[in-house]
């Protein structure tokens, strides 16, 4: 073979290999996926929602801030329908919509309190089955109906469902992926737990001409729902939200308040900087119990004494008092989800499982209600490290 003939027969090859556009999606060709809710309607069928992106109101920079509401409010388009499953719910859409169904860009999944109550598991499926929906997707619970939150809007972001993602993302509070809610539904030694969101009315209409509108309702994250295996059983408040992250390791940020030393009328603030959460199972044969060890360093952000808090006393008496806060918050919550719902939501039976493997054999069977019985102890070290800019209260004169 001459050697035109091999570098012919190369550059044909590389035409072939360049050729790789058949897989490409066209943006006008696509229905883009924002937020998607599941409700159950009275005659007891799924209702699937969705949030989808309007992709020329994305491209032509539209904001929320400064522009009218109904410009705002065009920059999705929420859509419903109904059916025996999900498939079947997004088949229904699919016939009303122009554009093909793209989950790829999914933020936010939004279950409603009776779709959540009748379990979640058949849901779900649909979500780990299909190739398409992200597993990195953030789960929700609300108390109401998952289509109106959907249906709202959001006066800093561009979507509602952004919104709530941006939240989640910062790990303020606690933060559940479909993937690992997908892995806590599969366990036997936890139960799923989702941040519990609702809208709540902030701020009021500005400017002039805006006396007589509606003060805007913003979706908000107000707490936790628990799950017995696939079912919601119950919420937790907010501080009982904080005990949860607490005894699960998984407290990113966090402000403890408590009583300043020398005057306890006033308060003091300490930001979470670091913490750590170690769970020491222990198992007889009979009892089980929990050794829960946290220590965790924090700096002091606010203060509304005149007292000095630098010295070393008044900073052991600082420190006694966050961690008492923090045992307090953590035996709430234990109580709640012990006493009231039985349900082990804080990953204790995995620690039990990884030290007891075979014991495990025969307990995981009935976990939530071997937790329910277990003694829990619960040990806090805190470690006030810095104060900020100032070393002394800013009412001080010298």
């Amino acid at each position: 073979m001459t050697r035109k003939a091999v570098s012919l027969l190369l550059i044909l090859l590389t035409l072939v290999c360049l050729s790789g556009c058949w897989s490409r999606r066209e943006m006008s060709e696509l229905a883009i996926v924002m937020g998607a809710g599941v409700d159950r309607t009275p005659d007891n069928r799924i209702r699937l929602t969705l949030q989808l992106a309007r992709p020329a109101a994305f491209a032509g920079g539209a904001e929320t801030g400064g522009v009218g509401a109904a410009e705002r409010q065009n920059i999705t388009w929420v859509v419903s329908e109904t059916g025996d499953t999900i498939f079947e719910a997004e088949r229904n859409l699919a016939l009303k919509i122009s554009r093909r169904i793209y989950w790829a860009h999914n933020i936010i999944l939004v279950f409603g309190a009776e779709a959540a109550q009748s379990g979640v598991g058949n849901y779900a499926d649909f979500f780990m089955r299909d190739p398409m929906p992200r597993e990195n997707t953030w789960v929700l619970v609300t108390r109401g109906e998952a289509k109106e939150l959907l249906e709202s809007h959001s006066e800093l972001e561009k979507t509602s469902a952004q919104s709530i993602g941006f939240v989640e993302r910062n790990k303020a509070g606690l933060a559940v992926m479909f993937k690992d809610f997908a892995m806590a539904l599969a366990s036997r030694g936890t139960n799923p737990a989702l941040p519990e969101v609702e809208l709540q009315k902030l701020g009021e209409p500005q400017g002039s001409g805006m006396e007589d509108k509606k003060q805007h309702e913003e979706v908000v994250i107000t707490g936790t729902g628990v799950f017995k295996d696939e079912y919601l059983v119950g919420w937790l408040d907010t501080s009982e939200t904080r005990g949860l992250l607490w005894l699960r390791g998984e407290i990113n940020k966090g402000i403890i308040t408590v009583p300043s030393p020398g005057q306890p009328d006033k308060l003091i603030s300490i930001n979470v900087a670091r913490a750590r959460t170690r769970v020491e199972p222990e198992y007889d044969g009979e009892n089980i119990s929990f050794d829960i060890i946290m220590d965790f360093e924090g700096e002091l952000l606010e203060q509304q004494s005149r007292e000095n808090l630098t010295t070393p006393d008044k900073a052991e008496e600082i420190e006694a008092a966050a961690a008492e806060e923090v045992i307090r918050r953590c035996t709430a919550t234990l109580a709640k989800a012990q006493g009231e719902y039985g349900v082990d939501i804080f990953n204790f039976g995995e620690a039990f499982h990884r030290k007891y493997k075979q014991d495990w054999k025969e307990l995981k069977y009935q976990w939530n209600d071997a937790f329910a019985k277990a003694q829990v102890n619960i040990s806090v070290e805190a470690h006030l490290r810095r104060t900020g800019l100032l070393s002394k209260p800013a009412s001080v004169r010298k």
